[in-house]
């Protein structure tokens, strides 16, 4: 029999070892690794490469990010534990993507859509044809929530239009993406919304308020020099849009009325109901909505001839969960009367999944906070740390070529910082949006610069010195902070 004292250290549990800190080289490591594999994924695949290969190579990262800690002795487990934690906080940001997938279903399907598109295009007058593109192009975006759609439709229709006019193809361009990237900013339905929403850990409406200091004014500004330059540019006197309106027209019965839907939903936002009980209403109310104002469609929609019971759940099903196209005469307009229901959000689900286990890892072995240390002893002040944030959103749409990206990244290196320095999570969504979402489409070889440009037939250094809004936010932005205006503080932080 074994002495007593024996005994107890056989019991005795073994002491954890103690991680290596981390050194900045070591900490650059995943983060460089990883933007050379994207940049080499975008080249390769270019726009698919958002279709999955790239949530592949963030696991890469990951696992380069874990490779390093095990390297520094971190505890395997202690990396997962935060990983698994990352991806459960999350959750409510999946739930709002999903239910933003199915309320654009049911939204189309109804006819919500394609009426603010019918109105809207209405609104165009020759002698303020760059301000109403603009305009035109913020509403479809803000209903689609897609500046991607914006221009693929609308967007060929306005440059044509334009080009008939004699107006500079750059200037189309510009007043084109100025418009479909203000929807994109603050659309619900928009990926990058509820992304940064998401990567700041902040709600999705309380967010998109947030934005609304920076975006409008710059908005604004933009409509004055598009007026501006309106004035010094002839344009021709008769545009025709008989046409489009007839096709849309005959496609949908088109009535003011659709317009109940938005201004309920809206009306549930500013009554502050939260965000997924507001978008499961939208999405009810768009589906109710379909079966009494486009009873044919939602019937060819559920795979029938005429409305019953089961073509009417099969249809609305349909809208809410896949993806569903309605034909109209007018083959241009097609595009733009596709929904992808729930299951056009999977990818950036699954983008967001994958970008939690880098960022998880990243987080546990000590990476970043190596990282935002290092940058913000550079970026001592307040303005400093939002400089910082901005600048790093550009240089990952720059280098890593993806706009999702330059989003997550900054996303998760930046969170703590603020955290620490009092501010609420709402500035760093913010100013993640105000740089890392607008500039994307500014830089011919990033996924958004090269799409836009391939699709409106125009050269992205032609546009871009025309994309006002996309130019001036993060000006505005950095604008606000240096004068201290709508900086939101949870507490005062203490001196050093």
């Amino acid at each position: 029999m074994k002495p007593v004292n024996q005994q107890k250290n056989i019991m005795k549990p073994l002491k954890k070892i103690k991680p290596k800190p981390i050194t900045l080289f070591q900490s650059l490591i995943p983060m460089v690794l990883l933007i050379i594999l994207l940049a080499i994924n975008v080249f390769v695949f270019e726009d698919e490469a958002l279709a999955g290969t790239n949530q592949f190579v963030l696991l890469i990262g990951g696992l380069i990010a874990i490779g390093v800690g095990l390297y520094n002795k971190v505890d395997y487990e202690d990396i997962i534990k935060k990983i698994t934690k990352n991806v459960r906080e999350t959750t409510r940001a999946i739930y709002i993507l999903l239910l933003v997938g199915a309320l654009s279903g049911t939204w189309l399907l109804s006819g919500v859509i394609p009426t603010m598109i019918y109105y809207g295009l209405q609104i165009l007058e020759p002698q303020i044809f760059l301000p109403a593109c603009v305009i035109i192009c913020s509403i479809i975006s803000l209903a689609t929530g897609s500046s991607w759609t914006t221009s693929a439709t609308v967007g060929i229709a306005l440059v044509g239009i334009g080009n008939t006019m004699g107006i500079p193809v750059g200037m189309i361009g510009g007043a084109v993406l100025s418009g479909a990237y203000f929807g994109d900013k603050l659309s619900p339905l928009s990926d990058t919304t509820n992304l940064a929403s998401a990567m700041a850990g902040t709600d999705l409406f309380t967010h998109i308020k947030y934005m609304l200091y920076t975006t409008l004014p710059t908005y604004i500004l933009t409509l004055i020099i598009f007026i501006i330059i309106s004035f010094n540019i002839d344009i021709a006197d008769n545009i025709d849009i008989t046409s489009t309106l007839s096709a849309i027209d005959t496609t949908f019965n088109i009535t003011p009325w659709l317009f109940a839907v938005p201004i309920i939903v809206i009306g549930a936002i500013l009554k502050k109901i939260k965000p997924i009980l507001a978008l499961l209403l939208g999405t009810l109310l768009g589906a109710v909505f379909a079966l009494f104002f486009q009873p044919e469609i939602v019937a060819v929609v559920g795979q029938g001839q005429q409305l019953n019971a089961y073509t009417a759940y099969r249809g609305i099903m349909n809208a809410i969960t896949t993806d569903i196209a309605i034909l109209s005469p007018m083959e241009s307009l097609n595009s733009l009367f596709e929904a992808g229901g729930m299951k056009s959000m999977l990818n950036t689900v699954w983008l967001i999944i994958c970008a939690m286990f880098f960022g998880g890892a990243m987080e546990a072995i000590g990476a970043l906070k190596k990282i935002t240390l290092s940058l913000l002893s550079i970026a001592k002040s307040m303005f400093g740390l939002f400089a910082s944030t901005m600048a790093s959103c550009v240089i990952v749409n720059l280098t890593a070529s993806e706009q999702y990206l330059s989003i997550v990244v900054p996303g998760k290196m930046f969170t703590k910082a603020y955290k620490e320095r009092g501010l609420a999570p709402e500035n760093l969504s913010r100013a993640l949006e105000d740089s890392g979402t607008v500039t994307s489409v500014l830089i011919p070889w990033n996924t958004c610069g090269a799409y836009h440009s391939g699709v409106l037939g125009i050269d992205t250094f032609a546009y871009a010195p025309y994309a006002f809004f996309n130019i001036i936010t993060p000006f505005v932005s950095l604008a606000y902070v240096a004068l201290d205006i709508k900086i939101r503080r949870l507490f005062t932080p203490k001196a050093a």
